[in-house]
């Protein structure tokens, strides 16, 4: 090889890697764009799904005092506002950190607001709203472990980024500790309205009860230096139970399990994120580096994920059914949460029919999206560096101002956590 081919091929290289490097950023800032255009409300909460003009029908009040759908609200396009906002925090708090716009801090503030709305709505103390209807008040009766975890999970994010005021913190803080101390004393159970009661709980030694009840208790140690908290936290994270008589530290340092479907990072990735906040607030290095392996076992079985990305195709034009009424014709009057669940389930079945792309969307949208965000999670950084090309094809695949859901959120905090370590 002379001097010149080899310049050339030197040139051409570096060409290619730009190029490579070009294409997930741009892709981490079209996704940006789409889910401020069309999936973040006039209250600042995200919204499930909508057309791709934006536009989107919302349960109305009665809608949701009859539980339609469901009383559980599933399959609405208010379905997951207080989990999706609650994770979104972290890449938008992570994009602010890299860029200090004001625009950006401004967007990190919205969704902050509209995380405090979903915990105001309610009589019910402690109770934390999936989303709201066209009033901008009107909510479904029951909330879950899966939305309450990130909703505490996100408003520690937005004060621990330091771009909260005085006043902020008064009143996040303030919310924080009186939702966490009425699921104390439910016993670590979710409030829900009448006739419900509660819905999920932070009490168990799996890996989805685990880092929740461990994570409320340090972060709010951390917020407000009482003392309880930290006593709770050490009680919890020795005490033995579950079927292999495990530690909860032990659940943790195992790190992510698929217990009810083959791959489920979606809804697991919630604990996981609530386990690199323990790692970052935890000063103990014994526990620390406990935390640190349950994350990187989490990363390695998120990783299986990421393939699955490469099977959804931006071309396919699958009908996806806007008009979610269509599951009412189903609807019967609902009393208890397994009769709501129930209804659901069934609801579910006939609308996948008429909706053939939602199954699309989330089987090769949510789950790779998901499973990015908890590869960037584990601290390990020559791991993930090792790691960064297979997640930024996940976040370079999708065309995504032609996805319905918003379900593909995952990809900022992914793109903006790899910016830390590259």
């Amino acid at each position: 090889m002379n001097r010149r081919t080899f310049l050339a091929l030197t040139l051409l290289s570096s060409g290619f890697n730009r190029l490579r490097a070009a294409a997930p950023a741009s892709a981490a800032e079209r996704a940006h764009r789409e889910i401020w255009r069309r999936f973040i409300d006039g209250s600042g909460i995200m919204i499930d799904f909508t057309a791709m003009d934006g536009s989107v029908s919302l349960p109305t009040p009665e809608e949701c005092r009859l539980g339609k759908p469901n009383a559980l609200g599933w399959w609405s396009p208010i379905e997951n506002g207080a989990m999706f906002n609650g994770l979104y925090m972290d890449a938008a708090v992570s994009r602010w950190r890299h860029t200090r716009a004001p625009e950006d801090a401004a967007k990190a503030r919205k969704l902050m607001e509209g995380l405090l709305l979903l915990n105001s709505l309610s009589e019910v103390k402690g109770f934390v709203a999936r989303g709201v209807s066209t009033d901008g008040r009107s909510h479904y009766p029951m909330g879950s472990n899966d939305q309450t975890l990130p909703w505490f999970l996100g408003l520690w994010r937005f004060l621990d980024s330091g771009l909260a005021t005085e006043a902020e913190r008064r009143r996040v803080v303030g919310q924080l500790v009186e939702t966490a101390e009425e699921i104390v004393r439910l016993n670590w159970a979710m409030p829900a309205e009448a006739p419900f009661g509660k819905r999920g709980s932070f009490l168990g030694y799996s890996f989805d009860s685990v880092p929740r009840m461990l994570f409320v208790c340090k972060a709010l140690f951390v917020i407000t230096g009482e003392a309880k908290w930290e006593a709770l936290y050490q009680n919890a994270l020795w005490e033995r139970g579950g079927k292999e008589g495990r530690s909860r530290l032990e659940v943790c340092e195992t790190g992510m399990v698929f217990e009810y479907a083959k791959y489920h990072t979606w809804t697991s990735c919630t604990c996981v994120g609530a386990l690199r906040a323990l790692w970052e607030m935890e000063r103990t290095p014994e526990i620390r580096d406990a935390f640190a392996r349950g994350l990187q076992a989490s990363a390695d079985l998120a990783l299986k994920s990421l393939p699955m990305a490469e099977r959804f195709d931006n071309a396919d034009a699958s009908h996806f059914e806007m008009d979610w009424r269509v599951m009412n014709q189903d609807w019967k009057p609902q009393q208890t949460e397994k009769e709501a669940q129930e209804l659901a389930l069934l609801q579910l079945k006939g609308f996948l029919k008429v909706a053939p792309r939602r199954g699309k969307e989330t089987e090769f949208v949510r789950e790779p999206t998901a499973a990015a965000w908890v590869v960037t999670l584990a601290p390990e950084v020559s791991i993930l560096k090792s790691r960064a090309e297979a997640v930024e094809r996940v976040i370079a695949h999708y065309d995504y101002e032609k996805l319905y859901y918003s379900q593909f959120f995952w990809v900022e905090s992914a793109w903006w956590r790899l910016q830390d370590v590259l």
